[in-house]
């Protein structure tokens, strides 16, 4: 059987009874990493099968087991995590009579890895705090490669002695776990992040559609500037494959607009001019209309060149 997860080395850190709600490209894996570092671990997934495949895989950990509800994940729970789709399914895990929080002890941590908006984070932590909880708002930063690796970059919101808790056991699927500020401000930091790959990814597309239009040898090209001042995870990780026009893999163009449906919302919100990213959000979704729902955001590219995945 395959692994989900590669090998890595894990820090030291104190083994803890946690939860983990959302086994998808990104939990699945981070749960995974949870449990090989020696956690005991409880997965919850709403597609039943996918929990019980994931128990299957890290069995000889000794320390894992299925829920059927939120609820029975978080029971007992030092530190609840979860990675969902939007704010709706992460209301739907954490509140209600089988969501995460009334399954919670009181002083348990509660730590969101979902891309959500900066205003649900902050609902959920004063959700919490009424019930003697505590909330971190952490969306991640690294893509499935980085979650199946361990290697995300993670950027959170919540107190400092919350925060404090949880780095140690987090860092067994991450490699940098950072405290941006209060509530909401790791969503906020995601939404930075989303803005410069956006910009990122449609100037890749745009330099890769030129040189193929005057005749240059590209992969050559990319290995070249790659090594200057032009240099980015983006060129270095998608560029031969835009090339080659592969996109049936990494974040998909539907998740990247829900990402910008939140930066865009939020700016309105508070003032901020985005004319690029509110222009790539429409070049994003011209690759929707074209089919492109589940390609790569590398994808953008399509709209400049012939060659189509």
């Amino acid at each position: 059987m395959t692994s989900s997860i590669n090998p890595r080395t894990y820090e030291p850190a104190p083994a803890r009874r946690v939860a983990f709600l959302g086994l998808g490209v990104m939990g699945y894996p981070m749960a995974g990493h949870l449990a090989r570092a020696g956690h005991a671990v409880t997965v919850y997934n709403r597609t039943a099968a996918k929990s019980e495949a994931w128990c299957a895989e890290f069995a000889e950990t000794g320390k894992v087991q299925h829920a059927n509800t939120p609820r029975e994940a978080a029971q007992g729970a030092d530190i609840v995590f979860c990675c969902v789709g939007n704010d709706d399914d992460l209301r739907s895990v954490v509140l209600g009579a089988d969501g995460a929080f009334a399954g919670m002890q009181p002083g348990a941590i509660f730590v969101d890895h979902t891309t959500a908006s900066a205003a649900v984070a902050r609902e959920l932590d004063t959700a919490a705090k009424a019930l003697g909880l505590q909330f971190i708002d952490a969306p991640v930063s690294g893509g499935q490669a980085g979650a199946q690796n361990g290697q995300l970059t993670v950027m959170c919101g919540g107190s400092q002695p919350a925060f404090d808790a949880v780095r140690p056991t987090a860092l067994a699927f991450s490699r940098a776990f950072t405290r941006i500020g209060d509530s909401g401000a790791g969503q906020l930091a995601k939404m930075v992040n989303q803005i410069c790959i956006a910009g990122l990814v449609q100037g890749l597309s745009e330099a890769i559609a030129f040189g193929q239009h005057a005749g240059l040898d590209m992969p050559l090209v990319l290995d070249v500037i790659s090594k200057g001042a032009a240099q980015s995870w983006q060129m270095e990780n998608r560029g031969k494959t835009m090339v080659e026009g592969r996109f049936d893999f990494g974040f998909a163009v539907d998740w990247m607009r829900k990402d910008l449906g939140l930066v865009l919302d939020e700016a309105k919100r508070n003032g901020a001019r985005l004319p690029v990213t509110a222009l790539v959000d429409q070049f994003y979704a011209d690759v929707q209309r074209a089919g492109g729902n589940r390609w790569d955001t590398s994808s953008l590219i399509t709209r400049l060149v012939t060659k189509k995945a």
